[in-house]
């Protein structure tokens, strides 16, 4: 049967492989699971609360504060726009936890309304004072002197007057089309125009170009660091756009859109054409929510409401800049180190110390041993160096690789043109459906494919979620497999920031799996069992659910059984099933779970055995970890897959076994170990799926983040 793509978020599924048609047709009573844009909600409130923690620097809680709005945008683009999709078309599909989709929007829209203003008197109450106190001033208005005043005239008259485009509401000129997340002002006039018009409203769209924050002269500021917002300058010289006429009213807003891309990929005889040809459309998607800043008056709300189809709920008065995620460039811009993290310099492995990029040969230590690499607590470099040097040796034949997410500006991607310009046979399975990542690869696949790669975008109806690097070079008359696998993106800038493993390997069982995988991505044929590794959507899930059921085994025989997970989201329902099980057994069950987890843990008779944290810092956790004790074999896979049923069913994904025992006791002690003993930053669920931050006063204070970074970085 031909797959159907449709979108994923819309609550819409493709038409299901046999072996979740047969998961579904289990029985999950409704009350065992946790509705999944609480739990993101949720999440998003412990990213929050870091913006309150006051052992944080300064800067960085503005910073965690901009990190919510962002957050919080991608939810309102793909989960509420799902949501509404679905409404729309009066789906009768329940969520795991049983819920309608209208009532799970009634819910969302409560909890978003009630963090979006909690989030505002944050930034009111606690950060803005503290800022100001520390030398960092946002000065309004009311606060301008005349020679200030004067200053920002002038700036307005140079830098924003000439770039504005004010747009009178009237018969000729209807309401104009508004970008996605794009700042505007609403103005109410009073007075007729030089043709006698007097529509009483216009629309002002600020282009992205201008800054949303503007560095004001010390002096002026009377600070060191003072600033003005971009809203501020509008509204106060708003009248210089409308000559003649009074300006009633000046009011910010910024409308949230649908950003979910569909594209029929069985319809779709060259994918990228026709994904360039919907990405413009992103911009232009049915609206989800309205921000209006809080002096918007009653008429103009309605009136932008019904402009963009919306109600009430979908209605966001806030106290202060309608997108907080430009402020993020004040953190960015600022020279004070007494008001940010520490700088952090990325250590390497042992055996790769020296000066990376000039190592004589990577292979030859490859082939020495496994290397496990720990990011960012270790630095990217050997996956960069390993890369170039692949590219420019002339005993390598072959480099494939998968990208999901890669950057606009990537040393990876030039090696790969440089290695097809040196004619080797470059292989590249360009996941061309990465989120908000579609242009970027567009673009690579144009310049790998001119430079003599083979291009290929995967399989149709599964997303390449897998990150697999195989370089095969001739060593002594035969073909030798090197390769890497990995937790996260090839991605050199979020390596930096967010945690994942890394392995590189010249195991030949596990280069002959990669390459098995490969044959699958750019041909034909069925699939062949694998030695080593876990595949999605083949082997992956029904392997992790085997070994949950092999704990419960070992459990009712009277031998100890023991299950540690880490991952960024807990939600497929067979996979939940089976924890579940395995704690009325006996088995001892702690889940490390980032972001979204549908469990119940504590309940009695259901889950007492299952503990749920969420680790929150400085790093963005993300690596995937598995270890189930196995009668004391001790098994241990890494993944890039979450357990969620869109990675199991729908996505091409690996799970790889850590084989050296000092890399796993390594992978032990660092990637689970040291976040179950945190009790800095560590949040407990309970069976409601509410989190109570563990900060120990009595025991030894333990950050496993800063652990890490002592343990792992130069000293």
């Amino acid at each position: 049967m031909p797959l159907q793509i449709v979108r994923e978020n819309c609550y819409l599924r493709q038409i299901l492989p046999i072996r979740e048609l047969r998961m579904n047709t289990l029985a999950f009573p409704p009350e065992h699971y946790l509705n999944r844009e609480l739990s993101l909600i949720a999440f998003n409130r412990r990213v929050m609360a870091q913006a309150q923690d006051e052992r944080m620097p300064l800067l960085e809680r503005l910073r965690f504060l901009c990190i919510v709005s962002s957050n919080m945008d991608e939810f309102f683009e793909i989960r509420v726009g799902g949501l509404k999709e679905q409404i729309r078309a009066d789906a009768q599909t329940r969520t795991t936890d049983g819920k309608t989709a209208q009532e799970v929007f009634q819910l969302v829209s409560a909890a978003a309304h009630a963090l979006v203003e909690e989030q505002y008197q944050i930034l009111n109450q606690e950060l803005l004072p503290a800022l100001a106190a520390a030398g960092v001033r946002f000065v309004r208005r009311s606060e301008w002197h005349d020679a200030l005043r004067g200053w920002v005239r002038g700036y307005f008259l140079r830098e924003v007057m000439p770039v504005l485009t004010p747009i009178g509401l009237d018969p000729s000129h209807p309401f104009p089309r508004v970008f996605n997340k794009s700042l505007n002002f609403a103005v109410e006039l009073q007075g007729k125009d030089a043709f006698g018009r007097s529509s009483g409203a216009a629309i002002v769209q600020a282009p992205r170009m201008l800054p949303r924050v503007v560095a004001l002269p010390p002096e002026l500021a009377g600070c060191p660091c003072g600033f003005v917002f971009l809203s501020s300058i509008l509204h106060e010289f708003v009248e210089e756009l409308f000559a003649g006429m009074t300006a009633l009213g000046c009011y910010q807003f910024r409308v949230t859109r649908n950003s979910d891309l569909f594209v029929d990929e069985e319809e779709s005889t060259n994918l990228r054409i026709k994904l360039q040809g919907e990405l413009p459309h992103r911009h232009f998607g049915s609206a989800v929510r309205l921000e209006v800043a809080d002096n918007c008056s009653p008429g103009m709300a309605a009136f932008l409401l019904s402009q963009f189809g919306l109600g009430e709920a979908d209605l966001y008065r806030v106290q202060g800049p309608v997108n907080l995620v430009r402020l993020m460039q004040v953190p960015d811009s600022l020279e004070r180190p007494e008001l940010k993290f520490s700088p952090y310099a990325p250590g390497l492995p042992k055996n790769l110390d020296g000066d990376i990029g000039k190592h004589p040969d990577l292979f030859a230590l490859i082939r020495m041993g496994d290397i496990l690499l720990h990011h960012p607590y270790q630095s990217f470099a050997p996956v960069i160096a390993l890369l170039q040097q692949a590219a420019n040796d002339p005993q390598v034949a072959a480099i494939k690789m998968t990208i999901y997410r890669t950057g606009a500006d990537s040393v990876l991607m030039h090696s790969l043109i440089r290695a097809a310009q040196n004619g080797k046979e470059v292989t590249v399975v360009m996941e061309l459906m990465a989120r908000f990542d579609e242009e970027a690869n567009i673009g690579w696949a144009t310049r790998l494919e001119e430079a003599g790669a083979h291009v290929v975008y995967g399989v149709v109806g599964y997303k390449v979620h897998a990150k697999a690097l195989l370089i095969v070079r001739r060593e002594n008359g035969e073909l030798t497999r090197y390769t890497h696998l990995g937790t996260g993106n090839y991605h050199p800038r979020t390596a930096r920031l967010y945690s994942d493993f890394g392995l590189l390997t010249a195991s030949e069982g596990i280069g002959q799996d990669v390459s098995e995988v490969f044959k699958q991505l750019t041909g034909l044929g069925k699939a062949r069992a694998l030695k080593h590794l876990w595949q999605a959507p083949f082997t992956l899930h029904e392997n992790i659910v085997a070994h949950i059921q092999a704990e419960v085994a070992h459990a009712r025989a009277g031998r100890k059984a023991r299950i540690i997970a880490k991952m960024n989201a807990l939600l497929e329902p067979a996979t939940i099933h089976a924890l579940y099980e395995a704690s009325a057994a006996g088995v001892k069950i702690d889940l490390i779970v980032r972001g979204a987890c549908a469990l119940r843990p504590g309940v009695p008779g259901l889950s007492e055995n299952i503990r749920v944290r969420s680790v929150i810092g400085r790093i963005l956790e993300h690596h995937r970890v598995a270890y189930f004790h196995a009668d004391g074999e001790g098994k241990l896979y890494l993944a890039s897959a979450d357990w969620m049923e869109r990675n199991f069913f729908r996505r091409i994904e690996l799970a790889f076994p850590i084989l050296d025992l000092r890399l796993k006791k390594r992978v032990m002690q660092e990637g689970l170990h040291a976040y179950l003993a945190d009790n800095q930053q560590s949040w407990e669920m309970d069976a409601t799926g509410h989190y109570t931050r563990k900060i120990s006063t009595r025991a030894k204070p333990r950050n496993a983040q800063q652990e890490l970074m002592s343990l792992l970085g130069v000293r």
